[in-house]
């Protein structure tokens, strides 16, 4: 777990939508419900400039299948 370093929302937002998640509906504000193919949507509720956290990101890449060199 120690590979993941403190980023910033947008980029791993747009590290998603590389690996081939689609953002299916946003909501008001910061939330977006991601989608994809074989996956359970996912909502990622983080504003583009916010630092998401080595624990959190561990999470995300938990449901998302996101790796550090993705980023």
């Amino acid at each position: 777990m120690s590979q993941w370093k403190a980023t910033k929302a947008r980029r791993v937002l747009s590290a998603l939508l590389r690996v081939g998640w689609t953002v299916k509906r946003e909501t008001g504000g910061s939330h977006k419900v991601l989608s994809r193919s074989g996956w359970a949507d996912v909502v990622f509720a983080f504003h583009d400039g916010e630092e998401v956290g080595p624990k959190m990101l561990a999470r995300i890449a938990k449901r998302t299948g996101l790796k550090p060199e993705d980023l």
